[in-house]
């Protein structure tokens, strides 16, 4: 994993990040960190728009936007970069402008398309740090084995009705998204129940944990998977490992 560039606040983004930059182990550094970094989101949904609109506001300096297709009905009960006025149109459009409304000095790059084989390697080497907010598992093994070859951090997270699990993954020293799911679950399906809060509060932990890695500060959740039930507000954590035999990070993967 390479270094953020530090890049120089001016005065109008002291006084943005004042109050954040008051946190003792984050400071002006950790926001000069921040302000160097760059981040893909893959998907800007019920998750993504959050982790997105966090990321935002924090002042990560660049994010790069991945997600197909145009805004319908259902995406507004939970996609929180999404407007009624955007429907019709494409996702990552609205979501551009949404963030740029709330911190017009980003670099926002944004893709019509969905992460695949096809476009993970060239979309993961463009960037600091990956989160995956998608819920397709094809889309999640082509980012974590780009991650993994990359040796870019990834911030794992994912939702169902109440549910929501979460963990950071550094390659070499976590567990990887295929030591945890080897296959594709049989059971997961496209479309599923979901309520707005529950993205949202699993995305806004994930997008904590990016600022964290990026910023150089705190303890990020590797080799530690939280798990949400937030119809009962229990929150677990379990100790996760590596499995030596992985396709994509096991012992037979590491080069020599």
């Amino acid at each position: 994993m390479s270094e953020p560039v530090h890049i120089p606040l001016n005065e109008e983004e002291r006084a943005i990040y004042e109050w954040q930059i008051w946190v003792d182990d984050f400071g002006e550094q950790g926001q000069e960190r921040l302000k160097g970094s760059s981040v893909l989101v893959s998907r800007v949904g019920g998750l993504g728009s959050v982790v997105a609109y966090e990321l935002a506001a924090a002042g990560v300096g660049t994010l790069i936007l991945a997600h197909a297709g145009n805004v319908k009905p259902s995406d507004l009960n939970r996609q929180l970069l999404m407007t009624h006025s955007a429907l019709g149109t494409a996702r990552v459009e609205s979501a551009k402008q949404r963030l740029l409304e709330l911190n017009p000095r980003l670099n926002i790059i944004a893709f019509n398309e969905n992460i695949s084989s096809k476009n993970a390697s060239s979309l993961v080497e463009q960037v600091d740090l990956v989160v995956d907010c998608a819920p397709m598992f094809d889309e999640r093994f082509a980012m974590n084995q780009e991650a993994v070859r990359q040796n870019k951090p990834l911030v794992e997270c994912a939702m169902y009705d109440l549910d929501a699990n979460l963990t950071t993954v550094i390659p070499g020293q976590t567990p990887c998204l295929s030591c945890l799911y080897p296959e594709s679950p049989s059971v997961w399906r496209r479309e599923f129940p979901v309520f707005g809060a529950v993205s949202g509060t699993v995305g806004c932990m994930a997008a904590m944990e990016a600022i964290k890695v990026l910023g150089g500060f705190g303890v990020p959740l590797t080799n530690i998977m939280v798990t949400c039930d937030l119809r009962n507000m229990k929150f677990s954590r379990r100790t996760i490992q590596r499995r030596k035999d992985c396709e994509v990070c096991g012992d037979a993967c590491v080069d020599s």
